[in-house]
């Protein structure tokens, strides 16, 4: 792991505990860890009229979602963020993937892909799962070396002859797709992420934005 000074360290520790709070996963940080139970009241049947939506079934699937023990959690975003969020990103799917949550994400050099790698593969590389846009061989010769070890890699030769921002906008869906809740660090001027977004919400995924700007 990327070396940095106590401070820093303090920070992106109480930074991504606060996260992991966030999407749901309490306790990630706790030596001892406690169970959550949220109970939802369910309707009498006499109650329920079978031809009408019930618009509680999206926010019941959401808690259920929630008290899972282990998750598939896509984590996504910029190339370029800070140092600080980096180091965010690596803790967070450091300790997502060692307390046994699958971590989802795509190749990438540096940023928040890069750093999800390099976190998950130091807490439990078999759950990590990297999805690319398109080949190994296409990817630059640092990702390529980042991918060494990698258990999980999923290559998209049919999409070769696309540009990259088309094949990573398929990318993204299929990475949507795989997971249950996305965490997606991105500017506010990231139209390929921003599509991601509007995606996860269409499919009824938790989403979790931080925004860089």
């Amino acid at each position: 792991m990327t070396e940095h000074s106590a401070p820093d360290a303090k920070l992106a520790t109480k930074m991504t505990a606060a996260l992991a709070t966030h999407i749901g996963m309490t306790g990630l940080f706790d030596d001892e860890k406690t169970e959550q139970t949220i109970l939802v009241p369910l309707p009498s049947q006499a109650d329920v009229d079978q031809d009408t939506p019930d618009p509680n079934d999206d926010l019941a699937a959401e808690l259920s979602m929630l008290q899972q023990k282990s998750k598939s959690i896509a984590i996504i975003g910029s190339r370029n963020i800070p140092l600080p969020h980096q180091q965010i990103v690596e803790m967070l799917a450091f300790s997502l993937t060692h307390n046994g949550n699958r971590v989802i994400t795509s190749g990438g050099s540096s940023g928040t892909n890069a750093a999800a790698i390099r976190g998950a593969m130091k807490g439990n590389a078999d759950l990590l799962k990297v999805i690319l846009p398109q080949t190994i061989g296409q990817q630059p010769s640092d990702v390529q070396d980042q991918l060494i070890g990698i258990p999980h890699i999923i290559e998209h030769p049919e999409w070769s002859m696309m540009k990259l921002a088309d094949a990573s906008r398929l990318c993204n869906r299929e990475i949507v797709d795989e997971c249950q809740q996305m965490i997606i660090l991105l500017s506010h001027d990231s139209p390929t992420l921003h599509t991601a977004i509007d995606y996860a919400n269409e499919n009824h995924k938790l989403v979790t934005c931080l925004y860089l700007d």
